[in-house]
């Protein structure tokens, strides 16, 4: 058994032993090494990162973080000096410049529908007829009580009357017993001192004319007296039935405002009423816009929310044969929405007639006077970068580098600049989105 194991070892070496080797003679072979594609990939992206960052700390040492763009790309744009017109482009909506809206001075039920919506209707047409039993109730209670109250001072009138003429009959008559009784004590006293007449005789006449004259002067005091009650309850009297007679003519003209009528000349909008309807007091039910002069409501960014006032002047050039409108603001709405403001624009001179209610316009606002600046062209650089910062191309044109800038008023054309650049510089004015982290633009040809 361990003979068999002997020959079979035997074999297999012989076996494994190579071509042309002779037997018994040993011969040693070098064997290749294969390389691995992954390694060899490996190594050569390794070598252009190597690359790419020394190109980068290259670059970086001679300026920052560079950026390769094509110059085709890009925008450019030259500094120049120029008269900055300092105005905004706004567009606006025509609208009506006078409306009044038509509300339901008091409340009713629908009789007559006398205009159709829509209609042009004159100052003072009648457009609806309403009906209120109880309005119309109030006023008759309120005539009533007035004619009651008017009735009422005539008779005061009269007693006053009457009682003035009884006092003067009162005080007459007394001057006529004391008339005829200062001639009786006269008579009386001579027959006394000749022995004729009785002293007891002449007291009695002279107590009686005593007593007259006192008696008229009590009744001119209270003449006096109910003279003068009489006349501050008739004064009184006159004032209740004047504020009854006011209070009667408010009620007649709620009464007379059933019928409702147009303020103003203009277009009737809005109306929407059906016969029976009942209107409530204060309803709007339309509203009267003046169909021939109009103005302007523009809305404008809040950016410019300090620099718009009252009277500030715009233009409107109209298309076509280029004639200019000039206009002046109105009014300002003091709401921010949506990051605007609105404000109210009319003509100051005439307004063109072709223009109609709805229709956009597009105009100028000026927001200061004209002056001599250094100017770029305005750019959607701005959106991006604030105006704080630019990139201006070198003399070479192989380059742009990130500058920090100060500029100030800026148009729809031209933005003025207040430092940082020199006329005839170059500076890119194109957006910013791919390189706003960049500090150099590195321009290429292709």
């Amino acid at each position: 058994m361990n003979k068999m194991m002997t020959d079979n070892n035997h074999n297999k070496t012989d076996h494994n032993k190579p071509e042309g080797a002779h037997a018994g003679v040993g011969m040693d072979r070098k064997i290749e090494k294969k390389r691995s594609p992954f390694k060899m990939a490996f190594w050569g992206a390794g070598g252009i990162a190597i690359v790419i960052v020394l190109y980068l700390i290259i670059e970086s040492a001679s300026g920052g973080r560079t950026f390769r763009v094509e110059e085709s790309r890009l925008v450019v744009s030259t500094v120049s000096s120029g008269i900055y017109e300092d105005y905004i482009p706004i567009r606006g909506k025509v609208t009506p410049l006078t409306t009044v809206f038509v509300s339901a001075t008091e409340g009713g039920r629908v009789e007559k529908i006398l205009v159709e919506d829509g209609t042009i209707v004159k100052q003072g047409q009648p457009i609806v007829e309403l009906s209120n039993p109880t309005l119309q109730l109030n006023v008759f209670e309120n005539e009533a009580r007035v004619a009651g109250e008017l009735n009422a001072m005539r008779t005061l009138e009269l007693q006053l009357e009457q009682n003035r003429l009884r006092h003067i009959t009162n005080i007459t008559t007394l001057d006529y017993d004391i008339q005829k009784l200062t001639r009786n004590v006269g008579r009386y006293r001579t027959l006394f001192e000749r022995g004729n007449f009785t002293k007891t005789q002449l007291d009695e006449a002279e107590e009686d004319l005593a007593y007259k004259i006192k008696l008229r002067e009590i009744t001119i005091q209270s003449q006096e007296t109910d003279a003068r009650m009489q006349e501050q309850q008739l004064e009184l009297s006159k004032l209740d039935s004047a504020n009854l007679a006011r209070n009667l003519e408010i009620a007649r003209t709620s009464l007379d405002n059933l019928n409702m009528k147009a303020q103003i000349e203009g277009q009737l909008s809005g109306f929407d009423l059906e016969l029976g309807q009942t209107v409530g007091r204060g309803t709007a039910i339309g509203q009267i816009d003046d169909p021939y002069n109009f103005k302007m409501e523009v809305n404008i960014d809040e950016f410019y929310l300090n620099r718009v006032d009252l009277g500030q002047t715009g233009v409107y050039v109209r298309p076509g044969d280029g004639e200019e409108f000039n206009m002046r603001i109105k009014k300002i709405y003091p709401d921010v929405q949506n990051n605007q403001f609105k404000i109210d624009m009319v003509f100051t001179e005439e307004q063109p007639e072709d223009i109609r209610r709805g229709q956009t316009l597009q105009s100028k606002l000026t927001l200061g006077d004209s002056a001599e600046a250094l100017l770029i062209p305005n750019g959607a650089f701005y959106q991006d970068t604030g105006g704080s910062w630019i990139f201006v191309v070198s003399d070479d044109g192989t380059f742009a580098v990130k500058r920090n800038i100060k500029l100030g008023r800026k148009n729809n054309n031209f933005i003025e600049v207040v430092e940082g650049l020199e006329i005839g510089e170059r500076v890119v004015t194109s957006p910013y989105t791919s390189f706003m982290d960049m500090d150099r633009l590195k321009l290429t040809q292709e």
